[in-house]
């Protein structure tokens, strides 16, 4: 079993930024950790995803502002999401592939708005 606890979301104005950050319960390292979100009436998409070898992947709406890292010493991902737009205004999520299964954080909330 594996715990995801996401910190970071909150209010920002349009071309703001902000940082999201997840950390997994595990001792043992978790290869892969991304980033999905989910707006109302949508369904959950991938945002960015990296690997413990810093192979990384992104979605098209987000490439060259969104930049996600990992500490693999800490099991823990960030997500650095700068020139924010409103339609990147969802509630996201964190997730990690483990041994087979995937684990999701409870969400947090991230609104673009003037």
């Amino acid at each position: 079993q594996v715990q995801l606890v996401e910190s970071g979301g909150g209010l920002v104005q349009p071309g703001g930024s902000l940082r999201l950050s997840c950390a997994a319960s595990s001792i043992f390292s978790i290869n892969t950790m991304g980033w999905y979100r989910q707006a109302p009436g949508e369904q959950r998409d991938l945002v960015a995803a990296i690997t413990s070898g810093g192979t990384t992947d992104y979605a098209d709406a987000v490439k060259g502002r969104f930049t996600i890292s990992k500490d693999n010493a800490k099991n823990t991902v960030y997500l650095q999401m700068n020139s924010l737009k409103p339609e990147d205004t969802a509630l996201y999520y964190c997730n990690a592939f483990f041994r087979g299964f995937a684990y999701w954080g409870q969400g947090t909330q991230v609104t673009v708005s003037s």
